[in-house]
């Protein structure tokens, strides 16, 4: 279970990432994006996060469930209040990707605190 919450977590940023580097002008545009390159900065780190999250996979240890759970619960929250304050002005779609987004985020980081073998049971 641990393993898969790193491997849908790497899914979540991974094409976030390759999307915000690669940003189309159109997209650009619509979203008003004025400094190009502060998206592809972010889209960067976020790439290069999903990348992270893959090969932590195949070994989960203390420290790189502690960086899922933290980035996780980051995410969501610098998202979820900028949701509940402007989510009004949000086509209902986006605001909605954007708070399914959240709960996904939020529901992988509790799993991978609940499925993180405790030392006892190592023994």
């Amino acid at each position: 279970m641990l393993r898969a919450a790193f491997w849908l977590t790497a899914l979540i940023f991974l094409p976030v990432g390759l999307f915000l580097y690669f940003l189309p002008v159109d997209v650009q545009l619509a979203l008003g994006v004025s400094p190009m390159w502060l998206a592809r900065v972010a889209g960067g780190i976020l790439t290069v996060w999903g990348v992270f999250l893959f090969a932590a996979s195949a070994a989960p240890d203390l420290v790189k469930t502690g960086a899922l759970v933290g980035a996780n619960l980051l995410t969501v929250a610098t998202l979820l209040p900028a949701l509940l304050r402007t989510g009004e002005q949000m086509p209902d779609g986006l605001r909605l990707a954007l708070l399914g987004l959240t709960s996904l985020l939020g529901l992988l980081a509790v799993v991978a605190i609940f499925a993180f073998p405790s030392r006892r049971y190592r023994l």
